[in-house]
């Protein structure tokens, strides 16, 4: 069993400005991967789709693959 990427790192806050990062957990048409493909657990989970649902309202990351 995997570990989660956030724990691992001792990541303490998710930044939806971190673009970056949150492209990993994105799949190829935009949609936030579950957690049984990232491997992340559910705390985690719940803040990554969080903070990707505030990059793509700031426009920092697209809602679909247009």
């Amino acid at each position: 069993m995997q570990q989660c990427y956030f724990c691992s790192q001792n990541v303490k806050e998710l930044d939806y400005k971190d673009t970056e990062t949150l492209n990993k957990f994105i799949s190829g048409q935009f949609k936030i991967l579950p957690r049984r493909k990232t491997h992340v657990c559910s705390k985690h989970q719940r803040k990554l789709s969080m903070a990707i649902k505030r990059a793509r309202f700031m426009a920092l990351l697209p809602f679909t693959n247009r």
